[in-house]
């Protein structure tokens, strides 16, 4: 990470169900990925392009970003200076509690814009970070159930149910689970498809379709996803790179850093030891992982 940049990630205890990121970036690129929660983002200075199925938004300060979950997106600077954010990553079932008691949604709801101006929502946005970092769990939590709710009633509804018709979106579903199972060791794209019974263009059309990116580029968010998730139980990354089909640790931290901001060590420190340790000690692997 550039000397310029600095990011936390992070989760506040007082409020399960949530990541936090704070960070300034220049050089970082995040590649296509895809989240299982929402994603809410607030730039407070620069510019940032978010790179969507529809095109690409740049956003400036005053605006929100609103993805909705497993929706494949990418990020970079917009300008050479970059961007500096605060996004908020609740998960599904925190984002239905507050639709349920705020707005009367029920079921998975989803977002009909992307990017809107709001000045108000993107001040709420960063004042949970704000909060949180102070050890406000009452502000926190009252700010991030007001933000939700208020981007809820302006620019939400409920979320339509993807329905797989089509033979070749059933292939991609049964690819998807294969490499769920296989992720250390996947099959290779011709082997999936001869034993689908189709082309290897085919399964990859197919697969791009359904997902918003080919097998590969899938897998490698996918054991991204499930090494957050060993890394929060305490598995040391040495462990978690060859337990996932990454060569070594750098192989996964390189991949990690990309898609999840910060590096693998830095990930876990804010949640094995929730931070305590890390804001003492400053600045490690290019990453300042104390408030900014």
């Amino acid at each position: 990470m550039a000397e310029d940049e600095w990011a936390r990630h992070w989760r506040y205890e007082p409020l399960p169900g949530l990541d936090l990121l704070r960070a300034r970036y220049v050089s970082q690129t995040f590649p296509r990925h895809t989240h299982s929660g929402y994603v809410f983002g607030a730039v407070t200075a620069g510019v940032e392009e978010v790179g969507l199925p529809h095109g690409t938004e740049r956003t400036v300060a005053g605006q929100v970003v609103m993805i909705n979950p497993e929706v494949p997106h990418t990020a970079r600077a917009g300008t050479p200076e970059g961007w500096a954010y605060a996004t908020l990553y609740p998960e599904a079932e925190t984002v239905s509690e507050i639709a349920a008691e705020s707005v009367g949604l029920r079921g998975t709801v989803g977002f009909t814009e992307t990017l809107v101006d709001d000045v108000e929502s993107a001040r709420l946005i960063a004042g949970v970070h704000r909060a949180a970092e102070e050890g406000n769990a009452l502000a926190a939590d009252s700010l991030l159930r007001v933000a939700v709710a208020r981007l809820l009633w302006r620019h939400g509804g409920p979320l339509p149910r993807r329905v797989v018709r089509t033979a070749g979106a059933r292939n991609a579903e049964h690819v998807r689970a294969t490499l769920e199972e296989r992720m250390a060791d996947p099959p290779t794209l011709r082997g999936l498809a001869a034993d689908l019974g189709t082309s290897s263009f085919s399964l990859l059309r197919a697969f791009r379709e359904r997902y918003g990116m080919p097998p590969h580029a899938w897998l490698t968010d996918a054991r991204v996803r499930r090494a957050r998730r060993l890394l929060e139980s305490g598995t040391p990354p040495g462990e978690v790179a060859p337990a996932l089909g990454f060569t070594d640790q750098s192989h996964l931290s390189r991949h990690f850093r990309r898609i999840v901001g910060v590096p693998p060590g830095a990930y876990q420190r804010e949640r094995v030891l929730q931070g305590g340790d890390d804001r003492r000690a400053g600045r490690e692997d290019g990453v300042t992982t104390g408030a900014q």
